[in-house]
């Protein structure tokens, strides 16, 4: 298996961005695609430990009430939620009602501040976190890709987050964070999105 499929308009695409619309939009016009807005960037973050234990497609159908659950995910506004505000989103049936992640989003979005004041952006602080392309598959297969869960960019980039206060960013999720802020082009090779 080489990990493409050939849409109904003829693109070659990764295997889990073929079928379904709303994947296949996700896949075409986001996943890998650089990102430096740090409003994304902490919406990024944020939906990669929500979706810890579920299915990203999950959390594709329920972003755009994330959205508005969390502000658009402004970190400004987010950091200044308090325990009425941790109750009134576990009653939010349009976003996944889990108390850790619900409180991780806002402790994190405090320390986003913390990090923006320290670096002038959240996107200088996790661009540099970018991997040397030396430590990177000579060709992203399928077979690469698969074994590619982490890397030690997404370890580095995960203790160092949890060193300054972050919490549900293990390295799995940094990893998943880094390919769908574009920090790395996992697009398997042939598939018409890789290097766009």
């Amino acid at each position: 298996m080489n990990g493409l499929k050939v849409g109904a308009d003829g693109h070659a695409r990764c295997w889990w961005g073929a079928d379904d619309g709303i994947y296949a939009d996700y896949h075409d016009r986001e996943w890998g695609r650089p990102v430096t807005d740090d409003i994304r960037l902490f919406e990024k973050i944020c939906l990669e430990g929500f979706q810890a234990g579920l299915s990203w497609l999950t959390i594709l159908k329920k972003r755009e009430n994330f959205r508005e659950a969390f502000k658009g995910f402004d970190f400004e506004k987010v950091a200044r939620f308090n325990e009425a505000s941790v109750q009134r989103l576990l009653k939010d049936a349009g976003i996944v009602r889990h108390q850790g992640k619900i409180r991780s989003t806002i402790n994190n979005a405090k320390q986003a501040i913390v990090l923006r004041e320290e670096f002038r952006s959240l996107s200088n602080y996790f661009w540099q976190f970018e991997p040397d392309p030396k430590t990177r598959p000579k060709r992203m297969t399928h077979k690469a890709l698969m074994k590619m869960t982490e890397s030690e960019a997404s370890r580095e980039l995960s203790k160092d987050l949890k060193k300054r206060g972050w919490t549900f960013v293990g390295p799995t999720t940094a990893y998943a964070f880094m390919q769908a802020m574009g920090l790395v082009d996992d697009h398997l090779v042939g598939c018409w999105a890789r290097g766009v």
